[in-house]
């Protein structure tokens, strides 16, 4: 068993892989110059809209670490954390952003639709709540087949106010699914703070009126979602039905990566600051009884490197075969349909 220490590491490598990820795709969108030595030649290399992730690292960080690779995980828009944290490689990651032929989807999908199957990773959705219907179909089959895998759900708290939600939510009570809700709580529905427009007390209320039992948990201290994602991971894998872990974090970029997010208040913008997951992970770290900073500064040059790798591969990566825009769509039976 890892020690409190070991643990806490771990947690931060993931956290600093992501934060590392977002920021070099963040600029790479914006068509400037990276922390990491890249250049976009001025112009954007980042095919698509970018939705970041940034400030929410602690919340897949800290449930992802209790997943097994035969575990299955649905996203969202803002997906990159979740992708990473449950072991996708970054360089085809960065690839698919760059619309390159080695990306995962082949270069079509871009961010918000990234999937790897190899690592129980069902892909990011570009449709709000649509990622809550599929992880609790890919559960239903896991108790069908009698597998011994469960399914990570993230979404966001604006998908709490949209249909599938409660039709997700609904089913998995009813048939007793191996499925663990995890709410992103970041606070904004695009350019819309979400408080005034939710009813109620929100997710964890909304799990409670259907008898799915739920946590709350500070989403930016990653050592409090890893205890609470340890206590509900390890109740759905004993066949007691579904969970709700609700993480209220912050969303500290822009809805998009080109979005300057002037309609926030910058106070809130700055108070959120103050609790970035990344620098309390350091503190708690370095709180422990020998505890060394060389080793997070050695975390973190890995994953200024690991980004560095990625964004060179995807600048040199093939453009698909134009060919290829005629493949992974539905047939209309070759004109029969008209």
């Amino acid at each position: 068993m890892a020690t409190e220490t070991e643990t806490l590491l771990a947690l931060y490598r993931t956290m600093v892989r992501i934060r590392a990820f977002e920021d070099a795709a963040e600029v790479a969108s914006q068509g400037g110059v990276s922390a990491y030595g890249m250049t976009a030649a001025g112009t954007a290399s980042v095919r698509g809209p970018l939705h970041l992730s940034t400030g929410q690292e602690a919340v897949p960080a800290g449930v992802c670490a209790h997943l097994h690779a035969d575990d299955y995980l649905t996203s969202t828009h803002r997906g990159h954390g979740h992708t990473l944290a449950k072991g996708a490689d970054p360089v085809r990651m960065m690839c698919e952003l760059f619309g390159k032929a080695s990306g995962y989807n082949g270069g079509k999908g871009g961010s918000m639709h990234i999937a790897d199957f190899s690592v129980g990773m069902l892909g990011a959705n570009g449709v709000v709540a649509a990622g809550l219907p599929i992880a609790v179909g890919a559960a239903h089959a896991q108790k069908l087949r009698k597998r011994h895998g469960i399914t990570a759900c993230f979404f966001g708290d604006g998908a709490i106010n949209r249909g599938p939600f409660v039709e997700a939510l609904n089913w998995a009570r009813v048939y007793e699914l191996p499925v663990l809700f995890v709410c992103e709580d970041n606070r904004w529905s695009a350019t819309t703070p979400s408080g005034p427009m939710t009813a109620g007390e929100g997710a964890s209320a909304r799990a409670a009126s259907l008898d799915i039992p739920a946590l709350q948990v500070d989403g930016n201290d990653v050592v409090a979602v890893h205890r609470a994602g340890a206590q509900l991971v390890a109740q759905v894998r004993a066949g007691e039905g579904p969970r709700l872990l609700h993480a209220i974090t912050y969303r500290v970029k822009g809805h998009v990566s080109v979005d300057p997010a002037a309609y926030r208040d910058p106070k809130e913008l700055e108070e959120a600051l103050r609790g970035d997951p990344i620098a309390r992970a350091r503190a708690a770290y370095l709180a422990l009884p020998g505890a060394e900073a060389a080793h997070l500064q050695a975390i973190e040059r890995g994953a200024a490197d690991e980004v560095q790798r990625a964004l060179a591969a995807a600048e040199a990566a093939p453009w698909p075969d134009p060919a290829s825009a005629f493949t992974d769509v539905q047939t209309t039976g070759a004109g029969q349909w008209r």
